[in-house]
């Protein structure tokens, strides 16, 4: 069955994974190395992109780790700097699904990731153009692997789950994709997609 539908995971694939500089720049704010802020950013990620918890409580847990009060202009500074992470488009890949979606291809944005990003993005002129249905985590409070989260995505982009590909960098995503009935391949990079992706399936450049 052709391949009618294209569904992108958001970090690491429409956007590069955020810098080690980018990051230092909120371990500076907590006057902590850049691995201990790593370490406290992902602890808690998971109720944070499920929308359990807000962007205050989330930074403040990591405050509170680093021995470090919050108040309202530091909590400005970290909202902005955690949106500034992943504003790295990779232009190759949002140029492929405009390409797509102006192709007849139905396209699609399923991401786990946090209300200030969801917001962030849905304010970025011109950024969803490509995308006939975006699926973000914390709207639904559910997250990737689980399976609801793909039945919306594949709904969104009114296809069955047999004629959609599902691009994700995670391992545990993509068979997640796969255990609904999607296509899905993992993603690295463009260029790798190119030669060891593309070619499987019925897609143009």
């Amino acid at each position: 069955m052709p391949v009618r539908a294209v569904i992108f995971d958001f970090g690491g694939v429409l956007c590069f994974h955020p810098s080690e500089d980018r990051f230092a720049r909120i371990a500076d704010l907590f006057g902590i190395p850049t691995p201990d802020l790593l370490r406290l950013f992902w602890a808690n990620r998971i109720e944070y992109d499920a929308g359990l918890v807000d962007s205050r409580t989330y930074w403040t847990q990591i405050a509170a780790a680093a021995g470090r009060p919050v108040d309202e202009a530091l909590l400005r500074t970290l909202v902005q700097y955690e949106v500034e992470l992943w504003n790295n488009y990779d232009q190759r890949i949002m140029r492929w699904a405009a390409y797509l979606r102006s192709n007849g291809i139905r396209t699609a944005i399923l991401s786990n990731l946090p209300r200030v990003l969801g917001e962030a993005l849905r304010a970025t002129p011109g950024f969803l153009d490509p995308f006939v249905h975006v699926t973000f985590s914390y709207e639904l409070k559910i997250v990737k692997p689980e399976a609801s989260i793909y039945h919306d995505a594949v709904r969104g982009v009114r296809v069955s789950p047999s004629e959609a590909l599902f691009l994700d960098d995670k391992p545990e995503n993509v068979e997640g994709a796969r255990a609904v009935g999607l296509h899905a391949e993992i993603y690295s990079t463009w260029e790798a997609f190119l030669a060891e992706t593309l070619g499987r399936y019925n897609l143009a450049l």
